[in-house]
């Protein structure tokens, strides 16, 4: 089982902002930004790759949800999901990050060059 599903189970704890019968939002144990949110499915869904229609309609309604209840819907804030190893997914579930709390500025995102990469 992996680490998001056992959250979802309760045998590991968390920092739950908002939760419904499908979905969980928790605070990232190595926040990023003043607000760092995860939010994640309730059934385990390996990657966006693996993301139905139905889910993501009522998912972007749920991180919508969950910025409003932190009061960064009106500021302004960043939504961010990785898919596999090159795109840094580290979770093999799906999640999206959900960061504000502050202007966010673009990072460093890759050590290749580029060009290699047309």
């Amino acid at each position: 089982m992996c680490l998001f599903c056992k959250i979802v189970n309760k045998e590991i704890p968390s920092n739950v902002i908002l939760e419904n019968d499908n979905f969980l939002a928790f605070h990232d144990i190595n926040p990023k930004a003043p607000v760092h949110i995860l939010a994640i499915p309730k059934i385990h869904v390996d990657s966006f790759n693996e993301l139905n229609p139905e889910l993501m309609s009522s998912m972007t309604e749920f991180i919508q949800d969950i910025a409003k209840e932190v009061k960064i819907d009106k500021s302004g804030y960043r939504v961010i999901t990785n898919v596999g190893d090159n795109g840094g997914q580290e979770v093999k579930h799906l999640h999206f990050h959900v960061l504000g709390g502050a202007r966010l500025k673009w990072g460093h995102f890759s050590d290749a060059d580029p060009k290699n990469n047309l």
